[in-house]
């Protein structure tokens, strides 16, 4: 284990090393080892605590925050309930964290409540209602507040609406006509896709200059990372007008031109098509932490 992951990872791994002793068949050895758990669980627990209790009757408030922010030591906390944040405090040092991501796109979120580790917000600006960025900023959203607020088992967002069917191209860049019909009979509904995210570290930010935009490929996904005034924003490297890739197009301040068609978009509002053309671009959440930038690849598993 290293010293990197947190307490939910921890304690999956818990969880899964426990269901395989149990798939093993041995109801002995398996309440043997949870027994186990349990005790050393309960003892590092108490130790939390008292340390805490050490802590407060200080009065040192820096070392409490640093206790709360620390990664792994502040997971911890969360599990045996003593964090010196709330839930709803710590949600709200997370919004605020994505909030940059989101006023870069013209949009914002308002924190509606914390009840029964429900979290409700509101998408707000040009987040509300844009089938292009709902996705990707609640992608965005539910990371930050996972971090932070582990606890939490349902985010619910007012404002997020289903995605657009994205057009198919075929040879050419041409535009391939959906089926209507399979022998006389209308085809069977998709079923939704559920959508994760896989945050990645972006080392070639800072060598993507000022007006100009880079190209990227993580696993299958290809990316531009558009810089404009210093500010970096990510989209997937595909143009929704003609279906080809936007890397050899010209930036020209918030401005993205198409190479190929007359699409252009401007990705300081979510990549909100201008003038003639169809479409917006596809935003990938990008957010800067300690000068690390870090943005979340969707990845759609068919259900």
């Amino acid at each position: 284990m290293g010293p990197s992951q947190d307490a939910q990872e921890i304690g999956q791994h818990v969880e899964q090393v426990l269901a395989d002793i149990g798939a093993l068949g041995d109801l002995a050895i398996q309440d043997k080892v949870e027994e186990l758990v349990s005790t050393l669980v309960e003892f590092y627990g108490s130790a939390l605590e008292r340390i805490m209790e050490l802590v407060h009757g200080s009065g040192s408030a820096d070392l409490l925050t640093e206790l709360g922010d620390d990664t792994l030591v502040g997971s911890l906390l969360v599990v045996h309930d003593l964090h010196p944040l709330s839930t709803e405090q710590r949600v709200t040092v997370a919004l605020e964290k994505v909030r940059p991501y989101l006023g870069s796109h013209a949009g914002d979120v308002e924190l509606l409540g914390v009840a029964e580790d429900v979290v409700q917000l509101r998408l707000a600006g040009s987040c509300n209602g844009c089938p292009s960025s709902t996705v990707t900023v609640k992608l965005a959203i539910e990371k930050a507040i996972q971090d932070a607020a582990p606890e939490i088992v349902d985010i619910q967002v007012e404002g997020v609406v289903a995605e657009e069917p994205r057009t198919e191209f075929g040879p050419g860049g041409r535009k391939l006509l959906p089926v209507t019909t399979v022998n006389g009979t209308p085809p069977q509904p998709r079923q939704p896709a559920a959508t994760e995210s896989d945050w990645v570290e972006v080392a070639e930010a800072e060598a993507t200059a000022q007006g100009t935009l880079t190209k990227l490929r993580f696993g299958s996904v290809d990316m531009v990372l558009c810089n404009v005034a210093g500010g970096l924003y990510a989209y997937r490297d595909r143009c929704p007008n003609c279906g080809s890739g936007l890397a050899a197009g010209s930036l020209a301040g918030p401005v993205l031109a198409c190479p190929n068609c007359a699409g252009r978009y401007d990705v300081t509002l979510a990549g909100r098509v201008l003038g003639a053309g169809g479409g917006h671009l596809d935003p990938l959440p990008l957010l800067t932490d300690a000068g690390r930038v870090r943005v979340a690849l969707p990845l759609e598993v068919n259900a």
